[in-house]
């Protein structure tokens, strides 16, 4: 089922009724709208004055709802998940954490792949210069021992934006864009990891001790292209903006109904992660060898 992304930028109290949530005006007590629990996949809050009702904290969770709240710079500050969403969860950690180094790494280089194939992708549709990507791409080994990705990224950003551009975590414009829709695709995939019953702290490739999501931020990154392209997008309709407008984050929330092919269907994007997220468990317990990962279309 496809589920909904709902943003919330305005003084409201939030409670559930009818097996649905309440938009309430906090001034005039006012219902403006509601929306069935089971339709909720993702909840970004975007205002200090929001208030939640614990009952409905509660029936999000069993509905494995992510919920985003963003900071005084309304930017995502963290990201709300159930500590658990399968029946199996126990006997699913278990078979992630007995995956083997050789089993990773391999993993890793069909992820780095992925990522580059749809890099060269965007790069292609925006009219960009890509020829070195394919060269990159037939060059990554097990493990990324190379750091293909890296080079890639290289050549990818200089001829995304322009030669000068320094891709940044806390840079200047146009990074906090690419910040944003990266923020809220990483809540989305952590959701579908936690979904399939897997830890989203125990990762293939990424390792820092002080990173809560590392295999979010793995599964992510075949997915950062389709950012990519709803943030150039943006900036194409949008030259002289160098503000996360309330419309930019409703276009960047789109990302989770639009359309990818992955494993030769085409499905809404939320749906595909939860695929992805599906078929490493699967490589994990042996029933398959590669991660499914999403295309362009």
């Amino acid at each position: 089922m496809i589920t909904r992304s709902i943003y919330i930028g305005n003084p409201a109290y939030l409670k559930l009724k009818d097996e649905q949530m309440y938009i309430v005006d906090a001034s005039t007590n006012e219902v403006k709208g509601k929306v069935p629990i089971e339709d909720l996949g993702l909840l970004m809050l975007d205002h200090f004055q929001i208030t939640v009702s614990h009952q409905l904290l509660q029936k999000m969770m069993g509905n494995n709802v992510v919920m985003i709240s963003c900071d005084a710079h309304h930017l995502p500050h963290g990201i709300m998940l159930p500590l658990y969403g399968h029946t199996e969860h126990s006997e699913r950690v278990k078979d992630q954490l007995e995956a083997s180094e050789p089993l990773k790494k391999q993993l890793w280089k069909q992820t780095v792949e992925c990522k580059i194939e749809n890099q060269k992708e965007v790069l292609l549709r925006l009219g960009n210069y890509f020829d070195p990507m394919l060269e990159y791409q037939k060059n990554v080994k097990s493990g990324d021992v190379t750091n293909m990705e890296g080079i890639a990224a290289q050549h990818y950003w200089k001829h995304l934006i322009s030669l000068d551009f320094l891709r940044q975590r806390y840079g200047d414009s146009p990074n906090p864009f690419f910040n944003f829709g990266y923020a809220v695709l990483r809540s989305i995939v952590a959701r579908a990891i936690v979904e399939t019953g897997l830890l989203p702290v125990l990762g293939i490739f990424h390792k820092n001790k002080y990173n809560p999501y590392c295999l979010a931020d793995d599964l992510m990154e075949p997915y950062r292209p389709f950012i990519d392209l709803l943030v150039m997008q943006w900036l194409e309709m949008n030259p002289n903006t160098e503000e996360l407008t309330k419309e930019f984050k409703a276009h960047i929330l789109q990302i989770a109904t639009r359309d990818v092919k992955i494993d030769d269907k085409t499905r809404p994007l939320l749906i595909a992660v939860k695929m992805t997220a599906s078929s490493l468990y699967k490589c994990y317990t042996g029933e398959k060898r590669l991660i499914s990962y999403p295309e362009l279309i």
